[in-house]
């Protein structure tokens, strides 16, 4: 399991329900976090290890 405690997109810590966190869909090395509300408004995200950019 991957552990993440802000979010990528926002910075907003990963507390309420409604969040994910993945490894980097394109180099599988980065952990990203996502907040219920960015993942609702599909706001961009960048992966700090290879720039990939996901919704």
């Amino acid at each position: 399991m991957v552990y993440k405690e802000t979010c990528t997109s926002c910075g907003v810590g990963l507390i309420d329900e409604g969040y994910s966190v993945f490894l980097c869909p394109n180099c599988g090395n980065e952990v990203i976090g996502r907040c219920k509300t960015c993942r609702e408004h599909s706001t961009p995200y960048v992966c700090e290890n290879c720039g990939f950019q996901g919704p």
